[in-house]
């Protein structure tokens, strides 16, 4: 049977997953590859003054040891900002610094060299909070940067701006902190690379975006990006912690220096832990206003985000944490300011969400917080205020595309869960306490308007009769990949097994973007669905042809394996077809660049440069059922609710798990992962101090589906990936506070954080 849109297809590599027999990166591992690796610096502030190599070098087991004065172009790496070193040069910004490279023979041999490799430094002062880092005098992270250690400044108005607190009735404040986060994904950094004899240097690599890598590579390494291939596999997990340089340009760096062998690189879960980008840890400070009909006036956000030692994405993250700090509310009068900062900490970067759920813990926070100031039930507050489609959103834009916000909150409110949650609570066991909490949130899709968001898909039909789709952005684990082939397969009429993917490779496949932003399946969906209608064009013309048919192409139909005449019942097999077509006629291309909002082009956004200002967005309310015991402060969630305005599902089942993969990173995010920095040092350095939430902490969840059409999506779809985890903790926050009485303005929120607010606030009103 031929594959249809919203069929719950079993994924395409499931079976190879669950039985261990999917090829990582790792798993590609050869006999005669060397091993590569770095010497850390292990001190967040220095003055680098010189390295000692000659012991490591003299051992039987190495092949290379190299150090900045190697390194053959800028040594500099960054996606925008290029102001990572490949290796240190003369100073030290980081723990997770690399002082020197590493190829030996074997891994013992690897550890020994690293072993006997020794520098000297001159200890430098350092800064380790945000606030502090801009204080007059604060030592500078980057003493070249014009801006010292202030990376970006953003600042936003509209309507009246903060002056508009005078027209409201009621005004509540919150101040939020928010922390780093661990990507742990369940691969870390690996990759291997070989320089072969013609000159090309070829690389697979865990990557989120092979085509930018190659970029990267060559700017850092002073290389022609057209003589690097990048391949990338099947994927491990990267959430936004792999959409970036981690062993790509050091990889490089060795296959220079290793006359032909190919040399691979692995980060243990330690190296991984101090070396990879973290989410933005921050302060938020919110200021929101309303009349005493509870409508929305006025909100005013002042925040601070951790940057790390370099900027990474760091600016881009805060943009988008600044346009969604208003949430998914009509606010006409918004006066918003956020700063991210250079430290001497871990590096901060992308993360699922990108920026969003810290802005969703304040705002949902604050939406209760003015709902009980009001004496009003905080899902008709919600639902008072939610944004429609033709509303303009906190940035001022006007909402164009799908708006199922609304409908998101209805579908909760009408939910057995929501209606029958105030006598669930009723029944708490002695010394426990039940709350259910609320959160309604947004994500936007794409890259937005400053960066071009496009893709280029390629279909080929094979000698064999079969399609092969190949795919220029990667399957990081969600399920892209399968998807694609799923709406090839529609669009062709063609079953599952008549189909084949190629994984991105920059030798094959082309260029279409990273594996991030939501914007996979939206993007590269759209340039497939042009794509397989240029092919079938293609493949009835050449039908037409061979069959002596002048009927107009409506009377051919392309079949599972074959293509039929209609008239005359006629038919060729697709085999047949294809020996009869050279390879270019039986390959077409697709092409598709997302839209930009049209008042996206005023002054204010075009100065930001950071991708402020999308105009499409997917939408979801949150509910959490949440248990507090009273005697230690464990929060347990007991039920979890998630509905959903991600336009139309293509595939239910990758839907859900994505979903509830959501969830249950966002209840990690909210409740368990305390990602601990002092001074610069990682004091949870591994899973046995950094803790993940296990099957025995996730609760029932329950996903809906508001399937509104988007008519700039691929069958209506818009995106799911990062939706889910904005949720959780805005939601359990709320559902704490509606259990106890008391707010917790500090994530994650552990046993000893509730415990002390309780501890702290006994007796007391939430405010």
């Amino acid at each position: 049977m031929a594959i249809e849109i919203g069929q719950s297809l079993i994924r395409v590599d499931a079976h190879q997953k669950v039985r261990g027999q999917e090829k990582y990166t790792a798993d590609l591992f050869q006999s005669d590859m060397l091993w590569a690796g770095v010497k850390r610096a292990h001190v967040p502030c220095a003055r680098l003054l010189s390295v000692e190599t000659k012991t490591a070098k003299a051992l039987l087991g190495t092949v290379a040891v190299l150090t900045a004065q190697d390194v053959p172009g800028s040594n500099r790496q960054g996606i925008t900002h290029k102001d990572q070193p490949v290796l240190v040069e003369d100073r030290i910004h980081r723990t997770g610094d690399p002082v020197a490279l590493v190829v030996a023979k074997d891994k013992s041999g690897l550890k020994e060299a690293l072993d006997h490799i020794s520098f000297t430094i001159d200890q430098l002062p350092g800064v380790f909070d945000p606030l502090d880092a801009l204080e007059p005098h604060a030592p500078l992270v980057h003493p070249e940067h014009e801006g010292g250690n202030l990376l970006v400044g953003l600042n936003h108005e509209t309507g009246k701006g903060s002056r508009a607190f005078v027209d409201c009735k009621a005004v509540v404040t919150g101040e939020f902190r928010v922390p780093c986060q661990e990507h742990a994904y369940l691969e870390t950094e690996a990759g291997f690379a070989r320089l072969e004899p013609d000159g090309q240097l070829v690389m697979t690599v865990a990557t989120q975006a092979p085509f930018r890598d190659r970029l990267e590579v060559a700017q850092a390494l002073g290389l022609d990006p057209l003589r690097i291939r990048i391949k990338t596999p099947a994927m491990g997990g990267g959430f936004g912690g792999k959409d970036g340089a981690s062993v790509q340009c050091l990889l490089a760096l060795a296959a220079l220096n290793t006359r032909g062998r190919p040399v691979m690189m692995i980060w243990d879960r330690k190296e991984s832990f101090t070396a990879s980008t973290k989410r933005l840890g921050g302060r938020l400070k919110y200021r929101l206003g309303a009349d005493d009909q509870g409508r929305l006036l006025a909100l005013e956000c002042d925040i601070h985000m951790d940057n790390g030692a370099y900027a990474n994405l760091g600016a881009e993250v805060l943009s988008q944490c600044l346009e969604s700090a208003g949430g998914p509310y009509r606010i006409p009068n918004v006066s918003l300011h956020a700063r991210t900062v250079y430290t001497n900490n871990p590096v901060s970067g992308p993360f699922r969400g990108f920026g969003v759920p810290q802005a969703a813990f304040a705002m949902e926070q604050m939406m209760d917080i003015l709902a009980h100031r009001l004496h009003m039930d905080p899902l008709y507050l919600r639902r008072m205020n939610a944004l429609e489609r033709g509303d303009e959103n906190s940035l001022g834009l006007t909402l164009q595309t799908s708006t199922g916000i609304g409908m998101c909150i209805e579908e909760l409110a009408d939910h057995p869960l929501w209606q029958t949650a105030e006598a669930w609570k009723k029944k708490a066991p002695p010394f426990r306490k039940r709350g259910k909490g609320l959160a309604c949130i947004l994500h936007s899709v794409g890259f937005g308007p400053q960066v071009p968001d496009y893709a280029t898909a390629k279909i080929r039909l094979t000698r064999e009769g079969r399609f092969r789709v190949y795919s220029g952005i990667v399957d990081m684990g969600q399920g892209n990949a399968p998807t694609y082939l799923q709406i090839a397969g529609e669009r062709l009429n063609q079953r599952i097994a008549d189909l084949e993917l190629v994984l991105p490779d920059t030798g094959r496949t082309l260029p279409s973007g990273s594996a991030s932003a939501s914007r996979t399946t939206y993007i590269f969906g759209n340039a497939l669905i042009k794509a397989a209608e240029n092919l079938n064009k293609a493949l009835l013309e050449r039908a037409a042809a061979f069959l002596n048919a002048d009927d107009h192409l409506t009377h051919f139909v392309l079949l599972p394996g074959a293509i039929r005449h209609l008239p005359t019942g006629n038919r060729i097999p697709l085999t047949r077809l294809a020996g009869y077509m050279a390879r270019s006629e039986r390959t077409a291309t697709g092409y598709f660049r997302a839209p930009t909002a049209p008042d996206v082009s005023r002054a204010q956004f075009r100065m930001s440069g950071l991708g402020m200002g999308h105009g499409l967005f997917s939408y979801g309310a949150h509910m959490a059922l949440v248990e507090v015991d009273e005697i230690t402060g464990r929060v347990q969630v007991a039920k979890y609710l998630a509905v959903s305005d991600c336009g139309r599902v293509i595939n239910p089942h990758i839907f859900e798990q994505q979903v509830q993969g959501g969830i249950v990173q966002g209840l990690g995010y909210g409740l368990l992962e305390d990602f601990k920095v002092r001074d610069g040092h990682i004091e949870t350095e591994d899973f046995a101090t950094y803790i993940l939430p296990t099957s025995l902490d996730v609760p029932e969840m329950i996903s809906i589906a508001i399937q509104t059409h988007e008519s700039s999506g691929p069958y209506g779809l818009k995106g799911v990936g990062e939706l889910p985890i904005c949720g959780p903790l805005p939601a359990v926050a709320n559902g704490v506070a509606d259990a106890l009485g008391v707010r917790v303005y500090r994530a994650p929120l552990t046993a000893e954080r509730v415990l002390g607010a309780l501890m702290e606030n006994q007796g007391k009103d939430e405010p």
